[in-house]
Formats: C-alpha cells, structure tokens, sequence
C-alpha cells in the first residue's frame, strides 16, 4: 500500500482522458488544451480523481481534448516556483499567503478571492493528530506535546503549508486559551525541540512517520491523517485534540485558497478551460469527490451528506493571532526571516 505514497511522491503527473502518467517523456496532443495545476503537497489523491472527472465533463461539453498536468510540493516552495516560472494555469495552495505571493509577484490580478464562491475556497480542512496503535503515550490534547517523552513529527513552516498550519494551531492552542504569548513561546520551542526532522512538505512528514517509525505524533492536515491510517492497516490512529471537559476539540480552520494564474492563462490562451476547471470545483460531483476524499467540503448540502466523516470542532482563525486580522502580519510575525519561528527553532530546547 505505501507504494501508492511513493509514487505519488514523484510530485509531476498528468491526467489525460480519465489517465494518469508520469510525464518524463511523454509526447503529449497539443492540438488540444493543457492546463498546469500547481499543487501543495497532500492533495494528490484529491487530483487524481478531481481531474479524471472534470476531464470527462470538459471533453464530453466542449469536443476538446484536455490534458491536466500536477505539480506536487510543499505549498511555500510552490509558490515560489511559479513566481520562478513555473507556468502553472491554476494554483490551489495551502494558505492565503502562498497564492498571494504570486499575485504580488505580478501573474494575477487583485481581487482574485472574490473571483470564485465562498472566497476562492471548494474546501476546508483542519490540523489533527497521528499516533501509534493504541496511543501509547495517551496524547490526547495539544497540553500533551508539551511532555518531555513525546516527540512530534511536522514540516518545516518555511517550506511547507502543512507545516505552517500546524506551527499556527500549536501557538493558539495556548492562546486561545487565554494564555500568554511568552508562555506560547515556550510551549512552541518545547514542542520544535523535541521535533527530530523538519521535512519540506506534508507528504514526506507522512512518511517519516508512519513509514520510518519517528515520533509519537504527526501533526497534519485531515485529510493527510485519514489516508495514513487507511495505509497502515491498524498500526495508527487518529486524535482529535480536546482537553478534558471540553465540548469539542480545538484547531486551526485552515483554508487552502484556489486560484487562476491570470498572466500565464492569458498568455498561453487556456483561461476558459482554467476557469471552467476551478469552476467545477464548486459543483455537487466535484464536492461529493472532496469528500470522500477526507476534504471538507463547503456545499453545505453535501458536507450534511458526509458529516460523518468529520468531527465537530472548535475551529479558530490564523489571522486571530495578530491585531489587525491579517494574513500578511501573520506572515511578518512567525513565517519572516527572523521571525518568531526563526527565533523559537534556532533557541529550542532538547
């Protein structure tokens, strides 16, 4: 079964006609359209099947031959890599930051999450915890990853979507609390400090946990959660954290925005069926797709149909962190060089 994880790691694929190949070598049809989506890291699967759906929709509305290519990495890495070049038609990313850092780099308009329903966001997903076969250091909440004999396992908030999502949940599982920012310091850099490995994207924490055997606990997205336990066969299992007494565990909302790089799309004559693609997104197959896929989705018909799926939380905002409520402050504040990350990393404690 962790073949699947592997391959899938390759991080460059292509759906064509319902199809996917690595595309090394690959001679490819340009008498038709080809779109590049540029993805973050744990969404693989969600693709793989999105793509061979809208495929078959697209071709069978509009007589074209339709070619979707995947890039896979870690969300912050990726967007770097289209503000390099990367020609990416779509960009579905982690957080707000990453998919705006390609605006600001000048390939999209303003505006771009009022272009599409419910902010630019087909979905939602949430920060949870992976643990051994019957949770053998009882980690039950957030206060648990403060203990000395508990090692956790998360990407490097620098590089990877996930990983900033989980340093983000950890700093407000203390403040949401009503606790104090130094004492948030101080929980954060135990935690990083007892973290062996920072891989660069979600898929790879994966496997430095469920498949090397590291650490007592992932940190990571849902959906990432639920394809890890399904791959081993009973050997992990999946914590909602919650404090005791609580009515519902507490985490991070977190939102991967979706957007259409509007210069390349231009450019390269693919905005309809860029748009027609992220436009699918919102429709009931593409959302029912979502979440069987462990991602929520935001149709509140078809969540209600799979609310068994997904437990009730507490969820909190990243932007309640900082004053003003702002993405970008987030950013400057923990994610900046010389930030609080930086700080807490470089002074964390064994």
């Amino acid at each position: 079964m962790w073949v699947k994880l592997i391959f899938a790691a390759a991080g460059l694929y292509v759906i064509a006609a319902g199809a996917w190949i690595l595309s090394a070598g690959v001679v490819h049809d340009r008498s038709g359209v080809e779109l590049l989506n540029v993805a973050c890291d744990p969404t693989r699967e969600l693709w793989r099947d999105v793509n061979a759906a809208f495929v078959r929709d697209y071709e069978q509305k509009h007589a074209v031959k339709l070619t979707i290519r995947q890039s896979h990495g870690g969300s912050g890495s990726q967007a770097r890599a289209v503000v390099d070049g990367l020609d990416g038609d779509v960009i579905t990313l982690a957080l707000w930051t990453d998919t705006d850092a390609v605006r600001k780099a000048g390939l999209m308009d303003g505006g771009w999450e009022e272009k599409f329903p419910n902010r630019s966001l087909p979905y939602v997903s949430t920060i949870v915890f992976v643990v051994r076969k019957g949770n053998p250091k009882t980690v039950h909440d957030w206060t648990d990853l403060s203990r000395p004999d508990v090692t956790v396992i998360t990407p490097n908030p620098k590089t990877s979507g996930n990983g900033k999502w989980s340093f983000v949940a950890l700093w407000g599982s203390v403040v949401w609390r009503g606790g104090t920012e130094d004492q948030a310091r101080e929980y954060v850099r135990g935690v990083y400090g007892r973290t062996p490995v920072l891989d660069a994207a979600a898929r790879g924490a994966t496997m430095t946990f469920a498949q090397k055997g590291f650490g007592d606990v992932h940190l990571t997205w849902e959906n990432e959660a639920q394809l890890e336990v399904q791959e081993a066969a009973g050997g992990l299992e999946i914590v909602y954290p919650r404090r005791p007494g609580d009515a519902r565990p507490l985490s991070v909302l977190a939102e991967p925005h979706v957007a259409v790089v509007d210069k390349n799309v231009d450019r390269k004559g693919t905005r309809a069926a860029a748009e027609a693609y992220v436009n699918y997104l919102y429709t009931e197959p593409a959302q029912e797709l979502i979440a069987r896929n462990f991602h929520r989705p935001t149709n509140e018909k078809v969540f209600a149909r799979h609310r068994d799926l997904f437990p009730d939380v507490d969820f909190r905002l990243a932007t309640s962190l900082v004053p003003s409520g702002k993405w970008d402050d987030v950013q400057k504040k923990f994610f900046a060089e010389g930030g609080v990350f930086d700080q807490l990393y470089t002074s964390r404690k064994k």
